[in-house]
Parts: structure tokens; sequence; C-alpha cells
């Protein structure tokens, strides 16, 4: 039997070289960009609910500032998934895959 894929990527705010990345809202900052990818029938575009995609949405875990990337956003749009990613790679940034647990007693 062999083990699911990690469905969701993690960038850290913490280089390769150890160091906090900056500036401190470039997580709110990347996520944002990325609103506009929602899944099918969620409407975008001016007067459409404020808010970051499902895709692409910012963290803070252990006191560290992240970007959690759904890998469905590679299959939505192609594009946008390579620019988050290179975004990471061009900064240097940590990236950890994972799958994200839901937490006990939010519902779905």
């Amino acid at each position: 039997m062999t083990s699911p894929k990690p469905r969701q990527y993690f960038i850290q705010g913490i280089t390769f070289e150890g160091k906090t990345f900056r500036p401190s809202d470039w997580a709110e900052r990347l996520a944002g960009a990325m609103s506009c990818f929602r899944p099918d029938g969620v409407q975008g575009g001016i007067g459409a609910f404020i808010g970051y995609s499902p895709y692409c949405v910012p963290r803070v875990i252990n006191d560290v500032k992240c970007v959690i990337v759904d890998e469905a956003l590679k299959d939505i749009e192609p594009m946008a998934w390579d620019f988050v990613m290179q975004f990471a790679r061009d900064n240097r940034l940590q990236l950890a895959e994972a799958c994200l647990i839901p937490e006990l007693g939010k519902s779905q």
C-alpha cells in the first residue's frame, strides 16, 4: 500500500540561511495576489466576497509566517502554481510538503 501524496505545500517565512523573510506582510501579499483563484461556482471580481483563495492562504505556524498552497492550484491554473513556487525558490524560502489536518470541532 502506498502512502497518500501530500496535498499542501507550506512556504515558510524562513530562508535557507535561517533568516526571517521580510517584509513582515509577505504572506498576506502573496496570498492576496492569488485570491482570484477559487473553486468553480465562486464568483470573483468587484463585489465578490473579499478574502483569500482556499488554494493559497496565509497562516502563522509556530510563530513563523507561512503560506499554505493547495496542490489543486496546479491543475486549476498552472501559471499561478508556477508563480507561487518560483516566488519561494527566488527568495530561498523553506518549503515543506504536508497534509493539512483540520482542527477538531471545526466544520468542513
